[in-house]
């Protein structure tokens, strides 16, 4: 996962695109729990839902900023 600051040096439409390529990869991994099956890495599942989170607010503070 990237780091906060990481994200921050991204623009707009680099975030959006990076945020649908996780919640690509999130779809993946909540499939793989919802058929029963343990996901490779269990851990990845929480750090994914959080970096989203991270996009998302990073998105709306630059939206602000430019306002």
């Amino acid at each position: 996962m990237k780091s906060t600051k990481e994200l921050r040096a991204l623009s707009i439409p680099e975030m959006n695109a990076r945020k649908e390529e996780l919640q690509k990869e999130l779809l993946k991994m909540n499939a793989q729990v919802a058929m029963g099956t343990n996901p490779q890495n269990p851990g990845k599942v929480k750090a994914t839902k959080k970096t989203i989170a991270r996009i998302l607010t990073l998105i709306k503070e630059k939206e602000v900023k430019e306002r």
